[in-house]
């Protein structure tokens, strides 16, 4: 990880500003970011997963469909650039925002850390009935954990007994 970003006050600050519920808010973010970690390969800048993890749903309108969220959250974390996202690298930043950005409108990219980033969010539709595909999935991993998506919830860390599974 960068040692000047300061992912726990990214985190805190995500957290603090948008309340949001179980489908959308903490809870998610918190398995998006397991998720995350557990689809990385080497290739992969985990800095830029995590941040992810806790900004790609912070511009909804609601937990219903809203597929600009995505373009919308990629515009606000300009506004972080200097503060929240400091210690970002040029190149992380831009990978960030191209993740969030794209998340909801394109199945891969080809890009190993934006791709992780996709397969995170993805592995955790499973909160609002949707039990993921392999075909949907853009990574080798996220294809492989979706296969075996029974044992990945129980092997995973992510806590799924709220979602009453």
């Amino acid at each position: 990880m960068n040692n000047t970003f300061d992912l726990d006050a990214l985190k805190e600050f995500a957290i603090g500003r948008w309340r949001l519920d179980e489908l959308h808010g903490a809870p998610h973010w918190k398995r998006v970011e397991r998720n995350g970690e557990l689809l990385a390969t080497p290739e992969c800048d985990l800095t830029v997963i995590r941040c992810f993890a806790y900004l790609h749903d912070s511009c909804r309108f609601s937990n219903g469909v809203d597929y600009e969220h995505g373009p919308r959250a990629a515009k606000f974390i300009e506004t972080l650039k200097d503060s929240y996202l400091k210690g970002l690298t040029d190149q992380q930043f831009a990978l960030l925002k191209e993740a969030i950005e794209k998340h909801t409108s394109h199945h891969q990219t080809g890009i190993p850390t934006i791709d992780a980033c996709f397969d995170a969010d993805r592995l955790d539709l499973i909160r609002v009935g949707i039990w993921p595909h392999p075909q949907k999935m853009a990574s080798e991993k996220g294809k492989q954990f979706a296969a075996n998506f029974e044992e990945y919830m129980k092997t995973s860390g992510n806590d799924y007994s709220k979602l009453g599974l």
